[in-house]
């Protein structure tokens, strides 16, 4: 008897709440959920003084929706002078196994910011655009009811950071407000949770930081990983990045020139 009591404990799984995109109730309390999971990981940035959700937060509200992103294909559109690539996604509801939506972006190395891009990190900008615009456009107003702007930060001509546009830490007030209209309304994040005064990285130093990675003693993966994070370094992070890459190419290039 014991030995059924373990067997029946093991086979048990815990619950995952997951939301119908059909039914509008339950989407406004993922718009609840969406702004508590966007702030705890900082998934937004501040650009003009709107918030707008990175390309990681629309995956997660499209996950919560049982719809995620198949990228149908990314076509090289360069020309003798420029990078250019272009991309198609298309969303999938796992529960139907029907396309729901669909969304197309182009990216260029002759953007501001993307002079010095390498042709993989172009394509990769194409396709992570892509997957932002398809979400944005069945998922725009569950994020404005979560209490941010209805564009992923990926489409966003953005350089860097003005000292007029300070990152603000959203709360759940402005989601909860939308769910119920008629819940008290919520506390005021604590003031220490409150990020002022952050200068994200300019264009011209993420423009060095871009050279410097494509010298050949720079690894692919140590380019991917940076690239990858290049959006969220400050000015404070993006000099020590600098001062890094300079010194990690000197000792490489002196290491190689003791070789020969």
């Amino acid at each position: 008897m014991s030995q059924v009591n373990k067997e029946t404990k093991v086979e048990k799984k815990p619950k995952v709440e997951s939301y119908d995109i059909a039914k509008s109730d339950e989407t406004l309390h993922l718009a609840v959920d969406l702004a508590k999971f966007i702030k705890e990981n900082r998934l937004y940035q501040n650009i003009q003084g709107k918030e707008y959700v990175n390309v990681e937060g629309w995956q997660y509200a499209g996950s919560r929706l049982g719809i995620l992103p198949v990228v149908e294909h990314v076509v090289n559109i360069s020309t003798d002078d420029e990078i250019k690539y272009q991309a198609k996604v298309n969303l999938l509801d796992l529960r139907s196994q029907q396309v729901v939506g669909a969304g197309f972006a182009i990216c260029s190395n002759k953007e501001q910011g993307k002079k010095y891009y390498q042709e993989f990190a172009i394509a990769s900008m194409a396709q992570t655009r892509a997957i932002g615009k398809a979400y944005r456009n069945i998922l725009a107003w569950i994020i404005r009811a979560a209490g941010y702007e209805p564009t992923p930060v990926e489409e966003m001509d953005y350089g860097g950071n003005e000292s007029s546009a300070k990152p603000a830490v959203p709360t759940e007030k402005k989601a909860t407000m939308k769910a119920a209209s008629a819940t008290p309304v919520a506390e005021k994040a604590p003031v220490d949770e409150q990020v002022t005064g952050v200068r994200y990285a300019s264009a011209k130093q993420k423009e060095e930081i871009i050279r410097l990675l494509n010298n050949p003693v720079i690894t692919r993966q140590e380019k991917t990983k940076m690239l990858l994070n290049i959006n969220r370094f400050d000015e404070e992070r993006a000099a020590q990045a600098i001062e890094k890459l300079k010194k990690v190419i000197e000792d490489r290039e002196d290491g190689q020139s003791a070789a020969a």
